[in-house]
This record gives C-alpha cells, structure tokens and sequence, in this order.
C-alpha cells in the first residue's frame, strides 16, 4: 500500500493521521469543512496531531472544537 498523500488523496473522518501527517491546504480545507471557518492550526493542536498516538481525522476535528469550547469557558 502506498503512503497516504496529504496533499491530494480525500480526507474522511475515518483517514488515520499517520507519521506521515502534513498540514496541507488539503488538510485545511477538511478541518474547515468539519469544525467550521473559524478553523486555525496552533502550536498545541499541532503537537497533539503528531504525538503519536493512534487517531482518525474525527479524533482530530473533535479534539479542536473540544479546544475551541475550553477556550469560551475560560
């Protein structure tokens, strides 16, 4: 099986975030589709995205709006 191209292969939540994640325009344009226009990558979620551990897409969309929601409460 090939590496999975984030640049251009389709992105579903079911896509698992492999070593060989890159945040592509093509990644942005996913996160944006799920968790809305106010969607930016920071620093934290970046590093969480690529901690290692197994996760999907929607384990991504969710933890960032999951973020998001902290942030309103603080």
């Amino acid at each position: 099986m090939n590496a999975f191209d984030w640049h251009a292969d389709p992105i579903s939540w079911a896509t698992p975030i492999t070593k060989s994640y890159r945040n592509t325009q093509n990644v942005r344009r996913y996160f944006t589709r799920e968790c809305g226009d106010t969607f930016r990558f920071d620093r934290s979620f970046m590093a969480w995205l690529k901690d290692g551990r197994e996760k999907t897409m929607r384990d991504a969309a969710d933890e960032w709006i999951r973020r998001q929601a902290e942030k309103r409460k603080a």
